[in-house]
Parts: C-alpha cells; structure tokens; sequence
C-alpha cells in the first residue's frame, strides 16, 4: 500500500444536529479522529450512526454544528472532502455488467485517475482485499462477503486521508474478518483517520483505538463513559474441576449478587483489574486449577451495555 498524502486534521465534529420534520435523528454530536487512528462508532439502532456518517461522507448536510474532514467543510468544500475521503457504506450497489476489475478501475476513473494509474491501482487493490481471482467475475455473481471486499477497495481506491466505514465486516468469513482488521491498522498506522461504526464489538475491541457512543441522536460525553468504564465488568473463570471452583469462591468471600455459576464455570464482576488478579491469585492459592480466566466482554461491549442501562436503553 502506497504511504497516504495525509493533510493534518482526521476527522472533527462539534455540535452537529440534523432533523428530517419531527424526528431527530442526530440531535448533538461532537467527536475527533486524530490520524492514524481507528474510532468506533457504536450505538444501537436508531441511534443516529448512519445519519451522521451520511453528513461526514457529504452526502447529507447537518442543520446545526461543524465538521472537518482533513480540514475542509463538507457543506462549503465538497470536492476537497470528497477527493480526501474513502467512504464504504454498508450496502454499496455495484455495476452488474463490470467485472470486478472494471468496477475498482472505474471508480479510479471517476477520482480522476489516468487510466493506466487506474490500472495499476486496481491489481494493487485486487491483492489487498483478496479478490485477484475474481477480477474477471461480473460484479453480479459475487457473494455478500465478496461484494464488501470490493466496496472496501473502491473506497480504498484514491488513497484517502480519510475512511468511514460503516459496517465493514459484514457478510464476512472469519478469514476475511481478520485479513480486514490487518488491513485496517496497517491503513491507520500509515496515517489515515478512520471510523468503522460496527454492531460486532469484538471486531471493534481488537482494531479500534477510541470509540465513539451513540443513544438517541447523542455522542456520550467523556464523563458517561468513564462512569461506565468504572461500573462492574463481568470476567469468566473455569477450571479443571467445577466443583472445586465453585467452594473456593464461596470461601473468598465476594458479595452473592456478583456471582454466577453455570455449567461452564462461573462468572464473577470486578470494579476492576487489580480486584480481579487478585481474585485469581486468592483462588489459585486455595489450590484451583484455573483453565481460563479473563473478562467475558471486551472493554466497548461493556462501556455500551452500561451506557445504555444507564441511559434506560433509549434510541431514537
């Protein structure tokens, strides 16, 4: 992948709005995506999330507030945001008739790209997305993983300072799910800004650096998500002998409402890390033979989980 002619900036929103009559579909949004970063995006349905994707990628324009793209407006400076910024939407209509490879190159073409730079750009992004051997393939024939993987490559096309991502994994075998988190850190460490809104908080835990919640039109402040961050996190223990586990915790003494035995093992909430090692130090002195031990969601599952009991789990 060529390094990217990164223009400093990423991506900064601060106080956007936007209402389509009576429903408020983004009501007060603030963010920033520094280069070379990866920022989720995470919120349930009806949060807001595609309605404010649609305002960064210019396609939408906000009622209220100030967006940036590498530092230009989307509403004033369209065209500067738009040769800056790869946009894959999470269901991208492809040209039935093209094949594959006419698609990348077409879409090149339309970044203005002479037509043999076009050329070379698509066998490059052939290689990175794994499609080389569907290059003659008519667009029509691919599968939903496949036709994500050529999305992911048209937005790729024009080297963008800037990617927007919205549920990329989709439609994805776990190979391709893995290949598309390498691919995103390597694109973020070479410069680029970018935010991948997913509901697979896994996917999210393992390739984002930051991460961004959405309820009801509005980005949780600094303050809610520390707070949720802060609340107990549930961690999963097993062992070698169920039963055995299941008298050494009796005996350590955590409040009832913080356990859960099942027929795996159990699950015991933490306030935090050190209170969990030494939880486990405690269990293994008593003789346990722990097989696993680790937090049974990752860190953005369980920030968005409390956020939204908190917030009474309300979208809009």
């Amino acid at each position: 992948m060529q390094a990217n002619g990164i223009q400093a900036g990423g991506i900064h929103v601060s106080g956007v709005s936007r209402s389509f009559g009576a429903v408020h579909a983004v009501r007060d949004a603030t963010l920033q995506v520094s280069p070379g970063s990866v920022t989720g995006l995470i919120g349930p349905n009806g949060s807001g999330k595609t309605t404010l994707l649609l305002m960064l990628a210019t396609l939408l324009q906000p009622d209220a507030g100030s967006i940036r793209i590498a530092g230009f407006d989307p509403v004033d400076d369209t065209a500067a945001v738009r040769a800056r910024m790869g946009w894959m939407p999470d269901v991208l209509g492809a040209w039935p008739t093209l094949t594959v490879r006419q698609a990348i190159e077409t879409t090149g073409r339309l970044y203005r790209m002479p037509r043999a730079e076009a050329a070379l750009r698509a066998d490059e992004l052939l290689h990175i997305t794994g499609l080389t051997a569907l290059a003659a393939q008519p667009t029509r024939v691919l599968s939903r993983g496949q036709k994500q993987r050529l999305s992911l490559a048209r937005a790729l096309v024009h080297n963008p300072a800037v990617l927007l991502l919205d549920e990329p994994a989709s439609g994805l075998d776990p190979a391709a799910r893995a290949d598309l988190r390498t691919l995103v850190r390597r694109l973020a460490g070479e410069g680029t800004a970018i935010l991948v809104s997913s509901h697979v908080l896994s996917e999210l835990d393992e390739m984002a650096d930051a991460a961004v919640y959405m309820s009801g039109g509005v980005t949780a402040s600094a303050e809610q998500i520390a707070r949720a961050q802060r609340s107990l996190r549930q961690w999963r223990v097993r062992a070698l002998d169920r039963s055995v586990l299941a008298s050494a915790i009796a005996g350590i003494g955590l409040p009832a409402d913080r356990v859960a035995l099942d027929n795996v093992g159990a699950l015991l909430a933490f306030t935090d890390e050190t209170e969990a090692a030494a939880t486990l130090a405690r269990l293994v002195g008593a003789g346990v033979a722990i097989s696993d031990f680790g937090p049974a969601v990752g860190v953005m599952e369980h920030t968005f989980l409390d956020l939204n009991r908190t917030e009474g789990g309300s979208a809009a």
